[in-house]
């Protein structure tokens, strides 16, 4: 099995449910890389510790049929924290 550390950036987007929430997609590439580590039932979400600037937290990524790749959700307080907006390229650390 590959590392379990990746780095990469992607943009920052907000989906405009009844409750917005903000994301990362992932680059394919990286998400290729992902892949081997997914859950084998469920979701098939992969656990992580995702790192921005000076702030980390645990959370999952999520496949999105859409992209082909894994979604990063990126919580409030991340964004307060280090001062992200939609539309934001974001440098983050990833492990699994």
């Amino acid at each position: 099995m590959e590392s379990n550390t990746f780095v990469t950036s992607a943009i920052l987007w907000k989906y405009g449910g009844p409750v917005s929430w903000y994301f990362l997609t992932l680059p394919t590439e990286v998400a290729d890389r992902i892949r081997p580590h997914a859950a084998k039932v469920g979701f098939r979400s992969v656990r992580v510790k995702a790192c921005v600037g000076d702030t980390t937290w645990k959370t999952s990524l999520f496949p999105d049929k859409k992209s082909g790749s894994y979604l990063l959700p990126v919580k409030a307080e991340v964004r307060k924290k280090e001062l992200l907006q939609e539309g934001a390229e974001v440098l983050v650390f990833l492990e699994i």
